[in-house]
């Protein structure tokens, strides 16, 4: 009977699994973008493009209800700037990931309110 009163405690402390990955998401998201922006300023468009798709990818598995709607606008800024990239527009990648990047930190900082 100790034991699982050991373990209920240890559970009920612990943070649950899916904020941790909602924290990651949107933690990999920003990264992602911000890596984008420095390989464009550098001149590598292939590792951008690479990048933009990762933080894309990220940005999915940030689920947060209020911010659900921004996310998905946000996202698509994400794929334009990608296309962007692809298209050697580095002007017009970089002001997507600009938006993309102050978007998501909004995002961020909704989330961080309420956990």
């Amino acid at each position: 009977m100790a034991a699982s009163i050991t373990v209920i405690s240890t559970t009920a402390i612990a943070e649950p699994k899916g904020e941790a990955a909602v924290k990651d998401a949107i933690e990999n998201t920003l990264s992602g973008i911000i890596s984008a922006q420095a390989e464009i300023k550098a001149g590598d468009l292939p590792a951008a493009s690479k990048t933009i798709l990762e933080a894309s990818q990220a940005s999915k598995e940030f689920r947060f209800e209020i911010t659900e709607r921004q996310r998905q606008k946000a996202t698509d800024v994400l794929k334009a700037a990608r296309k962007s990239v692809e298209a050697g527009d580095a002007a017009t990648a970089e002001a997507g990931l600009a938006t993309a990047l102050h978007s998501f930190s909004e995002m961020k900082a909704k989330y961080d309110l309420t956990h």
